[in-house]
């Protein structure tokens, strides 16, 4: 539970917008790099307060649609939304809330290549009268292979929990697993969405979490905004060359199909950017350009279809398993 509430800071806001402007700005430049091409940015402003900047790379070199997305919105909060939040406002109170945030989503045009996420964000909750109720960050990334190669899903939860081990050793098995959970596609025999990350939410800067104090805990999530250059950059250079078959293509359309059903049934981030009055194409820039939807099908023992299937089964990674 929150202390008792106490006045907004402005420059706790700005400090906070800032920091996301930060991190929009580094984790474009590293996508830059690894395709040669430059983003196309839009702003966009929100009806009711606030706005963002939409950054958009299609057909890129490498990245058939990359978005890096930073939004700062602000107003009175939706029922609806304010229900699936699970902040804590007093009963009866009109909740008037202050959000920023950075989301990712890259989709490779190879299949070797696997598809990343990643999103870092800021939220309070507030009365009418600017007494602030509940503060906390949230957060994570996850990777998506579309090809089964084992030693890239091990990169990347060792990536992570050696970022996770510099706060505390017991983040990373906590945030893993709470993303083993999260991204899974319930309709579907609850089957995976690939092979996680890290995923937390309501990381309050009151509750000092494993023990860190509000400025651990921040700089905790910026690590998470900026892991991707030690997560999934080695895996881009080393895979972003390789040869592959159509075979391989038509597993990426069919994973690709996967993703877009969690997004668009399951994702409490697109659900809360709808329900909040977010630019639309920047809710949706998590959608791959192309998905296929064929008729299902067993895969066959020992396919490149069966050896992918098995990886979406939580594992120890950063164990090497």
């Amino acid at each position: 539970m929150t202390a008792a509430p106490e006045r907004l800071r402005t420059a706790s806001r700005e400090a906070m917008a800032q920091w996301t402007a930060e991190v929009h700005n580094a984790v474009t430049a590293m996508f830059e790099r690894l395709d040669g091409s430059r983003f196309e940015e839009a702003s966009w402003e929100r009806k009711g307060g606030g706005g963002g900047q939409a950054r958009l790379l299609a057909e890129g070199k490498l990245f058939e649609k990359a978005g890096v997305n930073r939004a700062l919105v602000e107003g009175i909060l939706p029922p609806e939304a304010a229900a699936r939040l699970g902040g804590n406002i007093p009963a009866g109170t009109t909740p008037h809330f202050f959000a920023t945030g950075v989301s990712v989503v890259a989709h490779p045009r190879s299949p070797m290549v696997p598809t990343v996420h990643l999103n870092v964000r800021y939220f309070e909750l507030s009365d009418a009268d600017g007494n602030r109720h509940d503060a906390w960050y949230g957060g994570g990334t996850d990777l998506t292979p579309m090809h089964p190669f084992r030693e890239d899903a091990v990169h990347f939860h060792r990536a992570l929990k050696s970022a996770c081990d510099d706060f505390n050793p017991a983040i990373y098995p906590t945030y893993k697993r709470w993303c083993d959970e999260y991204f899974r596609n319930t309709h579907r025999e609850n089957e995976a969405r690939g092979v996680g990350g890290v995923f937390f939410d309501h990381f309050r800067p009151s509750d000092a979490p494993f023990g860190l104090d509000a400025t651990a805990m921040h700089r905790f999530v910026d690590r998470i905004g900026r892991v991707l250059e030690q997560a999934y950059a080695p895996i881009v250079e080393r895979r972003r060359d390789l040869p592959y078959t159509e075979r391989d293509k038509a597993l990426q359309l069919f994973r690709r199909s996967r993703y877009v059903e969690f997004n668009l049934l399951h994702d409490r981030g697109t659900l809360f950017g709808l329900q909040t009055g977010a630019r639309t194409e920047s809710v949706l820039m998590s959608m791959p350009p192309v998905a296929a939807w064929p008729a299902p099908r067993d895969p066959e023992p020992g396919s490149i279809e069966a050896a992918l299937a098995a990886m979406l089964v939580p594992q120890d990674w950063a164990a090497g398993s």
